[in-house]
């Protein structure tokens, strides 16, 4: 069985990441949506959150996992026997990065290849932090995120 981690912090989940989601979902057998803990970058939504918002918004796929994870992305990678990561690219001013983390990844973990998937380019513009800003001035992002992250974003913001 094939697997993949498609790994981020997802804070939250948007339309652009479900379009990925279930673009791999059709190439691979399994996919493992790994949602970084990532307390250095301070989310909005804590990772039990993000995890239930994520579960929620790809309930409709029956090939993916969604689970959180704080160790490194090779280390996890290889406790799910997974060989494969998902990379999204929006831009080619995402390529660099995503180059280098490949180039490491593969450093650590020989046997680990990188597959980089692009999101329709009706999606290619929303990014996580956009929809968080947006949201936090009260802006519309309903056409950005599912709806159950519509909901958590406005519960959110009326604090």
């Amino acid at each position: 069985m094939q697997t993949v981690i498609y790994p981020g912090t997802f804070d939250p989940i948007t339309n652009g990441h479900i379009d990925l989601v279930e673009r791999a979902a059709q190439l691979f057998d399994h996919v493992v949506v790994a949602i970084a803990d990532s307390k250095k970058k301070t989310p909005l939504f804590s990772l039990s959150e993000r995890l239930v918002l994520c579960e929620t918004s790809l309930a409709h796929l029956d090939n993916i996992e969604v689970c959180g994870f704080s160790n490194l992305l090779t280390e996890f990678a290889k406790s799910k026997n997974a060989r494969c990561v998902l990379r999204g690219l929006r831009a080619v001013s995402d390529f660099e990065y995503e180059f280098q983390l490949a180039n490491m990844n593969r450093a650590m973990y020989p046997e680990f290849e990188s597959v980089f998937l692009t999101p329709g380019e009706q999606l290619s513009y929303i990014s996580s932090s956009l929809v968080r800003e947006i949201a936090s001035l009260d802006g519309d992002v309903s056409g950005f995120v599912s709806a159950s992250v519509y909901a958590a974003l406005q519960e959110k913001f009326q604090n």
